[in-house]
């Protein structure tokens, strides 16, 4: 990786971060295209359980380049998988946005692409795009009114204002609020707690609740079945009954 992305792993979380301070993480075409392979790279590792995605420098991310974009006339994007090579195509694993400072337009979509939020309590988050008569169509038009009720979905998105991290937490959007500061921080400890358990489930709780919120009522328990059956005939599942058993810590395989 260049250094527009950098990557650490430690004990089995995979640390993403824009390193792009001085454009106050905005993304241009090349930083899309590593963090694509920061994702890419994450789902292929067997020890890497869960991600985190932050940005430096105390801001997120500020959303599309646009000076990019006016002198290389490349959007943001990667093909197939959308604005930052997340939107469109998360992660199959896990992947906890550390917000410091400012997510907007783009910015906010990638946020609202995450499994889980951890923002520092001066964060401001925020879907302008009506200001200058665009619309938020990196998911911000269909992942929010999914995320946050409806009618407060519809302001942030109608008014272009931004939204207080005390009000995202009020609303269930934010799970963890941190001193600005020690949004990562708190992510990191988030990841551990999560990585106490079994990647195959893990995985797998990731991958049924993604989808089962597009299943019918009538049929979710049929729709669910065959994406967990594997579960309770895994190694992993032996292993934790037998470590309950033994007062033990499981040792997890994965498989």
């Amino acid at each position: 990786m260049s250094n527009l992305v950098s990557v650490d792993f430690t004990d089995g979380i995979l640390i993403i971060t824009i390193n792009r301070p001085e454009a106050r993480n905005a993304i241009s075409f090349e930083t899309a295209q590593q963090l694509s392979a920061a994702f890419d790279q994450m789902d292929a590792r067997d020890d890497v359980k869960i991600g985190i995605l932050t940005g430096a420098g105390g801001t997120f991310c500020s959303g599309m380049d646009l000076k990019d974009f006016a002198k290389t006339r490349k959007r943001s994007s990667v093909e197939g998988k959308g604005f930052g090579g997340l939107n469109e195509a998360p992660p199959q694993k896990p992947l906890i946005a550390a917000v410091e400072g400012f997510a907007v337009a783009g910015g906010f979509e990638m946020v609202l692409a995450c499994d889980l939020i951890v923002a520092a309590n001066n964060a401001k988050f925020g879907l302008p795009e009506v200001k200058r008569g665009l619309v938020a169509g990196g998911g911000g038009l269909v992942r929010l009114p999914r995320q946050i009720p409806y009618h407060v979905a519809m302001e942030v998105l109608l008014t272009g204002d931004m939204l207080s991290v005390e009000r995202a937490y009020q609303l269930g959007l934010v799970n963890v609020v941190a001193d600005p500061g020690q949004a990562l921080s708190e992510a990191i400890k988030l990841a551990s707690r999560i990585c106490e358990n079994g990647p195959l489930a893990i995985r797998t709780v990731k991958d049924v609740v993604v989808k089962g919120l597009d299943f019918p009522v009538a049929d979710m328990f049929k729709l669910q079945r065959p994406l967990t059956d594997h579960i309770f005939m895994s190694e992993d599942a032996r292993e934790g009954a037998t470590a309950f058993a033994e007062k033990r810590k499981p040792v997890w395989k994965g498989k």
